[in-house]
């Protein structure tokens, strides 16, 4: 039986450094944002459910991000319709990853992890966190965008001290050493308990 740990954070955190922390410990890893990608490709099975919704949304027989923000921006209840058919194609590309995985443990990256109720899903979870300025330097550092954008994602996500005090466990990405240590202990915590279980 694979122990099911979802893992998340805010934009900044060092969310997908984390994932990589998990697999390179012998985890595996699904990304949710991943899921997302194939499921808006060419072929994908968001591709169909969204021409229908929304045909300008579909640029070369794939789902366009860059339209769908427009879309998003013009109209208030899109994201909405997004998400009703969306999160259940993202759930279904998710339990044929946990049916297929054949590691002890498997983290789920889930950005909404709480958000969506994701976590009740879950044997456990983790939220990686830094300090606000770290966050910020990070994300600014990027580039793709403004203060003023990263304001706007920030006040639409939930509270860092909210993931935090949810989670089962906190991982703290101020260097990338102090990291992979505490992924390192989460790992042998879950390995022991399944061991004893």
């Amino acid at each position: 039986m694979t122990f099911k740990l979802g893992l998340t954070g805010s934009i900044g955190m060092g969310k997908s450094t984390t994932a990589q922390l998990f697999a390179d410990e012998g985890c595996a890893v699904w990304d949710a944002d991943a899921a997302v990608h194939r499921l808006y490709s060419r072929g994908g099975a968001a591709v169909a459910p969204m021409s229908e919704a929304f045909p300008e949304a579909i640029v070369d027989g794939a789902v366009s991000r860059a339209q769908l923000k427009s879309v998003i921006t013009t109209d208030a209840s899109a994201l909405k319709k997004i998400e009703k058919f969306v999160h259940p194609l993202v759930a279904w590309d998710r339990d044929i990853f946990l049916r297929d995985c054949e590691t002890d443990i498997a983290v789920l990256d889930i950005p909404l992890l709480f958000e969506t109720g994701s976590d009740r899903h879950m044997d456990a979870t983790v939220c990686v966190t830094a300090p606000p300025e770290i966050q910020r330097k990070r994300v600014l550092d990027r580039g793709s965008m403004s203060e003023a954008e990263l304001d706007v994602i920030l006040a639409k996500q939930m509270p860092d001290a909210e993931k935090r005090n949810r989670a089962d466990f906190v991982i703290i990405t101020d260097t990338l050493e102090h990291a992979r240590e505490q992924v390192q202990a989460v790992v042998k915590e879950i390995r022991g308990r399944l061991k004893n279980a």
